[in-house]
């Protein structure tokens, strides 16, 4: 009796001396906290580093990423012109020089309708105005010639700081790089190497870094010029699409400038949410001042009806999963870019966060798979602990013992 109380008493013990400590747990879990405090100022630091690296050499940087975009275009024709024989060369000249007239084609499309139907579009909107501005002087609203002027005015002050500063954001990205020819002088010539020796890129840069760093490098530059590449066609596929249905309705409603607000919605498209939402506006203020009423809110719901089109079919159909990003994170990136960077900043800010989801999608898969390994490394530890006789087990087989016969 004695005995079974003892041992009793002597589990108590053994189960009290193995609780741990409140005091202790409170520490481990401030340590734990304090390491990770630590890691997450060091990240935030780098990041700041990063940023003054970034705008340093923003001169370098913009040139070398607008050419890797226009690469992922550029670069399907001529690798099938290399395919068939061409010299990489004279493969990247040629669809270069083809780029560059299907451009200036374009331009020079556009521009004379612009100029022919920019007096029509001011006289239009100068009886809009007209309009506007006696039907609030009428009944209900019966607003003076004084209180108007003083409106007019805070609304023009307002336009002009509104014009300076997208003007100021549109020329921000380039006049870092000293001017827009010598930017565009720099994306042409980058382009050109880009697209004529790519595929030697990546060998060498496998055998600069070894086999182990080169091997990883190799693998995330392959998916992120895919990702990219995907990316860039299916958004000009979209907007294609978009300023098609989009410009046929302007041309069908009678609505000025159409082939010139079908590009901007075109241009737009590459910059997801706030570029059609501008470009959408845009569309709707000029129905509204040439057409009238009517005219704007049709052009509205057509605007309204080709966005879903595209968000709820288009963009599933036409993107992979693995290229897609959450609006919340598009948006997030959109916003960040332009305000820190510009209208280049936001065009830029979406394959920036399509190529950095890639390789946080490849990190986490080489976690995954280590883990995936120590977790076999300890199953098969187990499994040999298990197949080992237990310590005293006379039944256990001797494997030194010599077969007797029965």
């Amino acid at each position: 009796m004695s005995d079974s109380k003892n041992t009793s008493d002597h589990k108590a013990g053994d189960k009290a001396a193995v609780k741990p400590d409140r005091g202790a747990l409170i520490g481990v879990g401030g340590i734990w906290l304090a390491k990770w405090s630590g890691c997450l100022v060091l990240i935030a630091a780098a990041a700041v580093v990063l940023g003054w690296i970034i705008e340093q050499m923003w001169v370098i940087l913009l040139p070398v990423a607008l050419a890797i975009v226009v690469s992922t275009i550029l670069w399907p024709p001529t690798r099938g012109m290399t395919k068939r024989g061409v010299p990489p060369a004279a493969a990247a000249g040629l669809t270069l020089v083809l780029f560059f007239a299907v451009v200036a084609g374009i331009i020079a499309g556009i521009v004379p309708s612009v100029v022919a139907q920019v007096p029509d579009l001011a006289n239009k909107a100068t009886e809009g105005i007209n309009t506007v501005q006696d039907w609030v002087q009428g009944p209900p609203i019966n607003l003076q010639d004084e209180q108007l002027d003083n409106a007019v005015h805070v609304v023009i002050e307002r336009v002009q700081g509104s014009a300076a500063s997208i003007a100021g954001g549109v020329f921000s990205g380039v006049s870092t790089a000293g001017s827009l020819l010598v930017t565009l002088g720099l994306v042409l010539v980058l382009t050109f190497f880009f697209i004529k020796d790519g595929p030697r890129f990546l060998p060498w840069l496998h055998s600069v870094s070894g086999r182990r760093a080169g091997r990883h490098l190799e693998e995330v530059l392959m998916r992120m010029w895919s990702t990219l590449g995907g990316f860039i066609r299916t958004q000009a596929l979209v907007s294609f699409i978009d300023a098609l249905f989009i410009g046929i309705g302007l041309v069908i409603l009678g609505v000025p400038l159409a082939p010139v607000l079908a590009i901007l919605t075109f241009i737009g498209g590459f910059i997801p949410i706030v570029g059609a939402f501008v470009a959408g506006a845009l569309a709707v203020l000029v129905a509204l001042v040439a057409n009238g009423f009517t005219t704007a809110v049709i052009v509205l719901i057509l605007i309204i009806a080709v966005q879903q089109i595209e968000g709820n079919v288009l963009q599933p159909v036409l993107q992979s999963k693995s290229m897609k990003l959450h609006a919340v994170v598009v948006l997030l990136a959109v916003t960040a870019g332009a305000s820190l960077f510009g209208i280049v900043g936001a065009f830029l800010a979406v394959p920036v966060a399509a190529v950095t989801a890639v390789v946080i999608r490849y990190v986490g898969e080489q976690i995954d798979a280590r883990a995936h390994e120590r977790e076999s490394a300890e199953d098969e530890t187990e499994d040999e602990t298990k197949a080992l006789p237990a310590p005293g087990d006379t039944s256990a087989p001797d494997p030194n013992a010599s077969p007797t016969n029965s």
